[in-house]
């Protein structure tokens, strides 16, 4: 008897990106170059806007490239750090005790 085989689609497993970065990144990043255009009114801040949104688009790609769900671990890094354990350094010095419990 052969194991059954259940196909995975592609569509429900892929990751939740908008013009090659991070949805959200993305978006909020296109609002703030949006208001400072369109608040300012002026060249100066239109050159600003959209080299901000060019730079901060090509960057968003890239941080999708390396790994889709890096703000999402990101967040989850922070949320969990009041939970990391104590780490020693290289330069804690062992008691004789601690010494011999592992060898």
């Amino acid at each position: 008897m052969a194991l059954r085989t259940i196909p995975i689609r592609r569509v429900m497993h892929r990751d939740n990106l908008f013009l090659g970065g991070d949805r959200e990144l993305v978006l909020f990043c296109g609002a703030v170059a949006f208001a400072l255009v369109f608040m300012a009114q002026e060249l100066r801040a239109g050159i600003i806007g959209v080299t901000l949104w060019v730079g901060l688009l090509a960057l968003l790609r890239l941080m999708a490239k390396a790994d889709p769900k890096l703000r999402q671990v990101y967040l989850r890094q922070l949320r969990y750090h009041p939970y990391y354990p104590a780490r020693s350094t290289p330069w804690r010095v062992n008691s004789a005790r601690q010494g011999t419990q592992y060898s």
